[in-house]
């Protein structure tokens, strides 16, 4: 159970010194070091896809059409059971720091400065949290100040690029720019986690649903008020960005965050109709047009890898933010969706390519968390000495499994933390080996399941095994007291709502 399959580790194979005769689409020589693609989409959910990432194909599977995903999973290794952060800015701060949401306490999703998203609770009052993000600048109030992975990489000779979302900062703060985080360029990056539309006839805007302008997303200007899908404009710009790169004869970073498929949910036109004439409805057919067209965006990419003659000498890394939204189809058998503390809030679609080193066609079984990537990049762009600010990195490096190798990870704890009150009441989580808990503040209540007999989390097992139930419970609160984690307390007594390993729940 858990286990590797089918993997045979070799060593990394780089490009040819080919020089480009009269042909500039031949491959250009490149340094030995990867170049690193890592595209990451928003808010798409683990059977979101026509890959299956579950031991038999689903009705989700059937329904969507992500053919260069499957080709992706083809020439590399498919992961089942890598998880994010149930929500947008703790993700992409985990991703950028190797940190724990736990631990940098940018919690909940950030936007304008000093305002939070939470609702107000009737019983409980929340914690102060990172309301503002990351900052790579000291001193900036609510943030956590960290050092960024694409600064790292910067100064191990990458070219870092920019494409899409960012979200790691709030307005008016130096971490909602990339260029302020280590990028050397920046396409469409700034505070909102979501476009104003999708549509260039409407300029990427948000003014003609007569909503915030904050939610515009910038530097597109050469596209304004032209019938193209956002998800292709950014495309065409990170192709771009490849071949500039390219030219530089340096290894690059090209981090592609699409907005898709976040809402606003508009339909695709490339990919509408299709999916209406098989009888879905308006809002499925729009959906599954995102979908395709994320899909695309991937095999253009993958296919400008290709052309530019540096695919031996490519990572490239598939990876959600966290599950779908509850408006959209429930990811069965998962339970839950975007926020929730279930699978079907944290587990994502993850696949990754690394020539010379992946097996092409393999599946990993052992689980990761998202903290894990900030390891894993510099540790494939071959950088070895590296220290983040406050000394403390939550993230390992998976890249023994892209060996091949097994690294008794189903061992290891992953805790979520979300003292919030946002779509969920206020929560943290803790799963180690086969067992995951489930800790609810405001009613001290505990829930235990058994993820690999149960991945629908259906059996809540706290009451027939109170001895796991408490053992997680211990582990959860010295997690959280020793990470300063933020918690809730009760309006009507001032009082901390308990920690898990206090619950009077706990038998």
């Amino acid at each position: 159970m858990n286990r590797i399959i089918n993997f045979a580790g070799t060593g990394l194979m780089t490009t040819a010194a080919l020089m480009a005769i009269g042909n500039p689409k031949m491959a250009i020589p490149q340094a030995e070091k990867p170049n690193i693609i890592f595209f990451l989409v928003d808010d798409m959910g683990w059977q979101e896809t026509s890959v299956p990432f579950w031991d038999k194909r689903t009705m989700l599977n059937d329904r969507y059409f992500t053919p260069n995903m499957e080709i992706l999973a083809s020439q590399g290794v498919k992961f089942t059971q890598a998880y994010a952060c149930p929500l947008s800015s703790p993700t992409r701060i985990s991703l950028m720091t190797g940190l724990n949401s736990a631990r940098h306490h940018v919690t909940n999703w950030t936007l304008r400065k000093n305002i939070s998203p939470d609702i107000p609770h009737k019983e409980l009052d929340l914690p102060k949290w990172n309301i503002n993000g990351m900052s790579p600048v000291k001193g900036v109030e609510g943030t956590l100040y960290a050092k960024a992975l694409p600064m790292f990489l910067k100064e191990n000779g990458y070219t870092t690029i920019h494409v899409g979302k960012a979200h790691w900062g709030a307005k008016g703060t130096p971490g909602e720019d990339p260029l302020n985080l280590g990028f050397d360029v920046n396409i469409a990056g700034h505070a909102a986690g979501g476009p104003g539309s999708y549509y260039g006839k409407y300029n990427f805007s948000a003014e003609w649903r007569h909503e915030d302008r904050i939610w515009d997303v910038p530097g597109l200007e050469k596209y304004h008020g032209k019938d193209i899908f956002l998800t292709e404009a950014l495309t065409i710009e990170a192709k771009d960005q490849m071949d500039k790169a390219v030219a530089l004869k340096k290894p690059f970073y090209l981090y592609m965050a699409n907005y898709a498929i976040h809402a606003p949910w508009e339909k695709d036109e490339r990919f509408y109709q299709k999916y209406k004439d098989r009888g879905l409805t308006d809002f499925e057919a729009t959906y599954a047009s995102m979908i395709e067209g994320m899909d695309k965006s991937l095999g253009d990419i993958m296919a400008k890898v290709k052309e530019l003659g540096i695919e031996k000498n490519t990572v490239i890394i598939f990876m959600s933010d966290n599950g779908s939204p509850q408006q959209c189809p429930r990811n069965f058998p998962l339970r839950g969706c975007k926020i929730s503390p279930y699978e079907g809030g944290i587990r994502d679609p993850m696949i990754v390519k690394w020539p010379g080193v992946t097996t092409a066609g393999t599946i990993c079984n052992e689980p990761l968390i998202i903290e894990d990537f900030f390891p894993s990049l510099l540790e494939i762009a071959g950088i070895k000495k590296y220290a983040q600010i406050g000394g403390k990195i939550d993230g390992k490096s998976f890249v023994p499994m892209l060996k091949g190798e097994i690294t008794g990870s189903q061992n290891r704890q992953f805790v979520w933390h979300f003292p919030h009150n946002y779509s969920f009441e206020p929560y943290s989580v803790i799963r180690e080996g086969d067992w995951k808990l489930v800790y609810w503040y405001r009613e001290s209540k505990l829930e235990l399941y058994n993820i690999p007999q149960d991945i629908s989390e259906a059996n809540d097992l706290s009451k027939t095994n109170p001895s796991k139930t408490k053992d997680l419970a211990k582990k959860l609160g010295d997690y959280l007291r020793v990470n300063q984690s933020g918690r809730p307390s009760y309006k009507a007594t001032g009082k901390p709502c308990f920690w898990p390993d206090e619950s009077p729940n706990l038998k």
